[in-house]
């Protein structure tokens, strides 16, 4: 199980089109079968920042993914948004690792 977190910064006027995109995103996305999980949440205290916690079966599920249409349209119609580039940081699941 390979566990991405994609730590996003949105600007102040872009938080609900971020969140009808990313929405969108993730309803297709948990339908992809080397998903095992797709969270979209935002932070309480300052709702311009987001966390994509992103559950791939395989790192190959994870490639999978980047090769979507659902992928590339929210990719493309995110990118304007940004308040700064995305990040996104790789962990391995320790008690549920297959």
């Amino acid at each position: 199980m390979l566990i991405v977190h994609v730590f996003v910064h949105v600007l102040p006027g872009s938080v609900d089109a971020f969140i009808g995109a990313t929405t969108a995103n993730a309803n297709a996305s948990v339908l992809e079968p080397g998903i095992a999980r797709f969270d979209v949440v935002q932070s309480l205290a300052d709702p311009t920042r987001f966390v994509l916690v992103e559950a791939y079966r395989s790192d190959e599920a994870a490639g999978a993914h980047k090769e979507t249409a659902h992928y590339a349209t929210w990719r493309d119609t995110v990118a304007d948004m940004m308040a700064e580039p995305r990040s996104a940081v790789r962990y391995r699941d320790v008690v549920f690792p297959d």
